[in-house]
């Protein structure tokens, strides 16, 4: 009698973890993500900008980078550009603060006034939606997989296409980054 009672349970499980439009969710820009304050954010809500997702980390030998994010986001943000910062703590715990913490490091430290979010994973089971969608996919220049450290940059088009992913050492300046960034944003 048990076993035919788990069957239902597992039936009402699966239907209570899987999104009303799973099929929606096949995107880079198709969850809810919290703010670094704590409020809900929907993805699509960057739809029809150039979005850079990047996982970033306060005590990392490539912290320096949120200066260039930084002068990105200054640079092309009015053109369409928009840097979202998700802190994670799964590469040599370099991200051991709270969100206040945080916070307050980007912004007094580096000036940092581009969208930041609340610390997620972005490996392993625990992985947000975010990263489990944007690691799936085969880019240029690296391909699906794992994130490899902090800093992993992925350029999502104003379609909410993935168009490519750059390695942690590739810096916010470096040509072929601004080269893909330039080529996605509007044409005016």
């Amino acid at each position: 009698m048990k076993r035919f009672l788990s069957l239902p349970l597992l039936l009402l499980t699966a239907i209570m973890t899987t999104p009303a439009n799973a099929e929606d969710k096949d995107c880079a820009l198709c969850s809810q993500v919290k703010t670094i304050d704590g409020a809900t954010v929907d993805l699509a809500d960057y739809k029809g900008k150039v979005v850079l997702v990047v996982n970033v980390a306060s005590a990392c030998g490539l912290t320096p980078q949120y200066t260039g994010l930084q002068e990105l986001y200054e640079k092309y943000g009015e053109d369409g550009l928009v840097v979202l910062g998700f802190p994670c703590n799964q590469f040599g715990a370099q991200e051991p603060g709270s969100e206040s913490q945080i916070k307050e490091f980007c912004s007094s430290k580096y000036k940092v006034t581009f969208p930041m979010f609340s610390k997620i994973e972005v490996n392993g089971p625990g992985a947000a939606p975010l990263y489990q969608y944007l690691t799936s996919q085969e880019t240029e220049p690296v391909g699906a997989g794992k994130i490899s450290w902090n800093f992993e940059k992925f350029l999502v088009g104003p379609d909410g296409e993935l168009l490519h992913r750059f390695a942690p050492r590739v810096a916010p300046n470096d040509p072929a980054l601004v080269k893909a960034i330039e080529a996605a944003l509007p044409k005016s």
